[in-house]
C-alpha cells in the first residue's frame, strides 16, 4: 500500500500492452455484443490474467511474485481500462478488491500463501462484503460465522447468510468474505466451489452489462480456521476501512476514464458534423454547453486523482477523504461528460452504434459503487467538520493563505479565486457551526460537496502554475491547462457562495436584515467579479480542444 510503484518505463509498458490488448481483443462490435448479450468475458479476462499480460500482477507486492504497482499506476491502468470497457474494468477493480484484505490484514503466513497462488494461478477473485439489507453499511451485516471447536480449540467456522451485487461472484476462484464472528466483523477466505457456497442469477444491469454482478448465499459453508485474515476476529471492519483511500481512488479513475470516453467521441463528432453551413465545433452554444464544462471538470478531477495517488505511493496515512473527494468529483464528472455526449450526438447518441449511450449507462454505477455520491459527501463533510473544530478553521485559512502567495508568483492560474471558494467554505462551515445546521442531513451533505468542489479547485490551480505532482499532465488541451485551471476557480467561487447563500438563508440561519452582511462575508461581490473573462477562457479551452482533436488519428 506504500509502494512507490513502477518505473516510469515499466508503466508506459504495460499501458502500451493494455492499449494493444484493446484494440485487437475489444473492438466496437465486441464492446455492442457484449453489453448486448448481457455476457460476462471470461476468456478475455482470463488473457489478461494470463502469463503473455499478467495484468493481476500490478496489485500483488513484489515479494509474492507481482509487480508492486503503487496507487498512481493503478489510476492510470484503471482510467486506460475504463476508456476501453467498464465492465471488463470493474472484473479487475474486484479481483483487486478481493485481494486487499489478505493485503493489509492478513499474517505473513497467509500473504504468502495467497498472494501468491493469486499470482501464480491468475485467479478471479470477488470482494464478498454488500447485502441485501445492509447495503453500504458494513457495519449492518448479518452474514454470521459460527465457531467450530475440537478439544477447545477452534478449527474451523461455518458460515451462514446472503450477499448482494458482488462482482466476479459467479465465476470467483476465490472470496473474501465478510461475516459476523463472534468477536465482531472478520474476513474468511473462502475459495469457490466450497459445499453450501452458491452463485444466483447474474444481476440484468442497467450498465455495465458485461461484468458478473451476482448474489451469493452462504449455508453451513465451513472454512478452515487458518482462513480467517489475520487470525483474529473482529478486525473486518479496520480492514475494510483501510483499503478506501486506495479502491475509491481506483473507481475515480473508472469515472474520469468514462468521462473521457465519452468526451473524446463528442469532440471527434462536432469537427465531423456539418450544421448550417458550418461544423458544430464553431458554434459556441455547443462548444461552451457540451464541451468545456465537460472537459474542465473531468481535468480538474485528473489533477486530484494523481495528486492524491503520489501522496498515497508516498506512505501518507489517514488518505480516506481524499479519496471520498477524488471519486466524489471524478465520478460525477463522467457522468456529466457522458451525458453531454449524448446530447452532443443529438438523435445519434441515442443509438448504441455511437457508443455514448453505452457509456452513459455504464458510468452511472460509479456513483454508486464502492460508496454512492451521497456517502462520499457525507465522509468529506464529517471528516472535515471534525478538523474544523479542532483545529478551529486553521486548515483552510491556511488553504487560502497559500492560495494567496500562488497568485503572486503565478497570476494567471486564478489562485485569487480558488482563494475566494476557499474561504466561502470556511465561512459557511462556521455559521454552520455557530447556527447548529448540521443537524440538518441535507446540510451537512452540501457541505461536503462545496468542501470537495473548493479543494479540487485549489489544486487545479497549483497543478496549473507547475506546483503539483511533476507526473500530470492534461489528457485534454494541455496548452490551455491555464484557462481551464481559472474556469474551474470561477465556478467553484460561484456556485460555492450561491449555495451557501441557498442553505444558510434556507435553514432561517440568516434574517432578513443580515443578508447584506452575509454577502460581504461570502465574498459575492468578489466571485461575481471574478466571472470577468470567463467566455474568453472558454473560448480558448474550445480551441485547444478542437486544435488537438485534429491531430489525433
Amino acid at each position: 500500500m506504500q509502494s512507490h510503484g513502477l518505473d516510469h518505463e515499466t508503466l508506459q509498458m504495460l499501458l502500451a500492452t493494455l492499449e494493444s490488448f484493446g484494440k485487437r481483443r475489444l473492438p466496437l462490435e465486441v464492446r455492442l455484443a457484449l453489453d448486448e448479450k448481457s455476457e460476462f468475458p471470461e476468456q478475455l479476462v482470463r488473457e489478461l490474467l494470463g502469463p503473455e499480460i499478467g495484468l493481476h500482477l500490478l496489485f500483488i507486492p513484489e515479494e509474492h511474485g507481482g509487480l508492486g504497482g503503487g496507487a498512481y499506476d493503478v489510476y492510470r491502468v484503471s482510467e486506460l481500462m475504463a476508456r476501453m470497457d467498464l465492465g471488463v474494468a470493474t472484473a479487475f477493480l474486484a479481483i483487486f478488491l478481493g485481494s486487499d484484505p489478505i493485503i493489509v490484514g492478513a499474517t505473513p503466513e497467509q500473504k504468502a500463501k495467497w498472494m501468491r497462488r493469486i499470482a501464480e494461478e491468475g485467479l478471479i477473485v470477488a470482494y464478498g462484503v454488500t447485502e441485501p439489507l445492509a447495503g453500504s453499511e458494513v457495519s449492518a451485516i448479518r452474514t454470521r460465522a459460527e465457531r467450530i471447536e475440537e478439544n477447545g480449540v477452534v478449527s474451523a467456522y461455518k458460515l451462514n447468510g446472503a450477499k448482494q451485487f458482488i462482482t466476479n461472484g459467479g465465476h470467483a476462484q476465490l472470496l473474501s468474505i465478510l461475516a459476523s464472528a463472534p468477536e465482531g466483523p472478520s474476513f474468511f477466505l473462502v475459495e469457490g466451489g466450497t459445499p453450501g457456497l452458491k452463485a444466483g442469477r447474474h444481476e440484468d444491469k442497467h450498465g455495465i452489462r458485461s461484468s458478473d454482478t451476482s448474489p451469493l448465499t452462504l449455508e453451513d459453508v465451513i472454512v478452515p480456521a487458518e482462513n480467517l485474515i489475520g487470525g483474529v476476529e473482529g478486525k473486518g471492519l479496520l480492514h475494510a476501512q483501510s483499503v478506501f483511500g486506495f479502491t475509491r481512488l481506483m473507481v475515480a479513475a473508472f469515472g474520469l476514464g468514462c468521462g473521457v470516453a465519452a468526451m473524446l467521441r463528442a469532440i471527434r463528432y462536432s469537427r465531423e458534423r456539418i450544421q448550417a453551413g458550418s461544423p458544430l465545433c464553431e458554434k459556441q452554444g455547443y462548444t461552451h454547453k457540451l464541451l468545456v464544462p465537460p472537459v474542465v471538470r473531468l481535468e480538474a478531477a485528473r489533477a486530484y486523482i494523481a495528486q492524491t495517488a503520489r501522496r498515497l505511493d508516498s506512505g501518507e496515512p489517514e488518505l480516506q477523504t481524499e479519496g471520498a473527494i477524488a471519486k466524489l468529483v471524478a465520478t460525477e464528472a463522467g457522468n456529466a461528460a457522458a451525458d453531454a455526449a449524448v446530447q452532443a450526438h443529438g438523435g445519434y447518441g441515442y443509438c448504441r452504434e455511437y457508443e455514448v449511450e453505452k457509456i452513459r449507462r455504464d458510468v452511472r454505477i460509479t456513483t454508486i459503487y464502492e460508496g454512492t455520491s451521497e456517502i462520499m459527501q457525507w465522509t468529506i463533510a464529517r471528516d472535515r467538520w471534525r478538523a474544523h473544530l479542532q483545529g478551529k478553521g486553521e486548515e483552510y485559512r491556511k488553504l487560502a493563505a497559500s492560495l494567496d502567495g500562488l497568485h503572486r508568483e503565478a497570476p494567471d492560474v486564478g489562485a485569487d479565486t480558488a482563494a475566494i471558494a476557499v474561504r466561502a467554505v470556511l465561512e459557511t462551515v462556521e455559521r454552520a457551526r455557530v447556527g447548529r445546521l448540521t443537524r440538518h442531513q441535507h446540510v451537512l451533505f452540501r457541505l461536503g460537496e462545496i468542501m470537495a468542489r473548493a479543494e479540487v479547485a485549489a489544486n487545479f490551480c497549483r497543478h496549473a502554475a507547475g506546483r503539483g505532482r511533476e507526473d500530470y499532465a492534461p489528457f485534454f488541451a494541455p496548452t490551455a491547462a491555464k484557462p481551464m485551471a481559472r474556469i474551474c476557480a470561477r465556478e467553484a467561487a460561484l456556485d460555492i457562495v450561491g449555495e451557501a447563500v441557498r442553505w444558510l438563508r434556507g435553514t432561517d440561519s440568516v434574517g432578513d436584515a443580515d443578508l447584506a452582511d452575509l454577502a460581504r462575508s461570502l465574498g459575492v461581490e468578489r466571485a461575481q467579479a471574478a466571472a470577468k473573462g470567463l467566455v474568453a477562457d472558454m473560448d480558448a479551452v474550445a480551441r485547444a480542444l478542437v486544435e488537438q482533436d485534429a491531430q489525433r488519428p
